[in-house]
């Protein structure tokens, strides 16, 4: 008698990560997100700004949007939120509402991002909701898919 098999778990940076490339191939901002709960994938998303003309369509907002859909709620209580670069302000206010668990992410932004950088949104005492904030995974192949495509844009 054999024993039942366990399905691996899932790697959501690397369908993040998937997610990106993909963003790229577009000619998008290459970011990924992928919005996961007990392991299992609730929605993936790379940036779509350029395809939907809309400045909102980061990969992040995407994902969340997908995930409450799936979930039927505005809250994804008890949820992770993977994603190849540090959030902006405006995603990172969307994780918040979304009462998002924990979020890991790739390579920091000193320019855009609002976690570890610019205006540390869940450190200010107004904010409502603070994920448990895990960065830097596999920060340096983030970085190089960002250096990467922007110098080929040049």
């Amino acid at each position: 008698m054999t024993q039942p098999q366990s399905s691996p778990p899932i790697d959501a940076m690397a369908l993040a990560f998937d997610e990106a490339r993909a963003a790229a191939a577009r000619g998008e901002v290459p970011v990924g997100a992928v919005v996961t709960r007990a392991g299992v994938v609730l929605a993936s998303a790379g940036n779509r700004t350029l395809e939907l003309k809309d400045p909102t369509a980061h990969a992040e907002m995407l994902a969340l949007r997908l995930a409450c859909d799936a979930s039927g709620s505005e809250r994804l209580i008890g949820c992770d939120l993977h994603v190849t670069l540090e959030p902006c302000p405006m995603c990172a206010g969307a994780i918040s509402f979304a009462r998002i668990r924990r979020l890991y992410f790739g390579a920091g932004d000193p320019k855009g991002g609002a976690v570890e950088n610019g205006v540390r949104l869940y450190a200010s005492p107004t904010c409502h909701h603070a994920p448990e904030v895990y960065g830097g995974l596999r920060e340096s192949e983030a970085a190089e898919l960002l250096r990467d495509f922007f110098r080929d844009r040049r």
